[in-house]
């Protein structure tokens, strides 16, 4: 795995606990608590999105699902 894909990876998992810890957020905190553009956080939201493991009930909100994850 490329050292670019891993990076992506572990931001995108981190995103995603930080969701879980304190949701539900917006995009804009998520990219304030990453320093990262709202851009890069929408990439990263899609990915979890696709993967059933983040909601938006309301229009850039963000929470987790009811899926089981195992993060290792």
């Amino acid at each position: 795995m490329s050292q670019s894909t891993n990076r992506m990876l572990t931001r995108v998992k981190a995103v995603y606990l930080f969701i879980k810890n304190n949701g539900p957020v917006t995009t804009t905190e998520i990219a304030n608590e990453f320093e990262i553009t709202d851009r890069t956080v929408q990439r990263d939201l899609n990915v979890l999105a696709y993967n059933g493991l983040v909601t938006s009930p309301h229009k850039g909100q963000w929470d987790v699902t009811k899926k089981k994850v195992k993060i290792s």
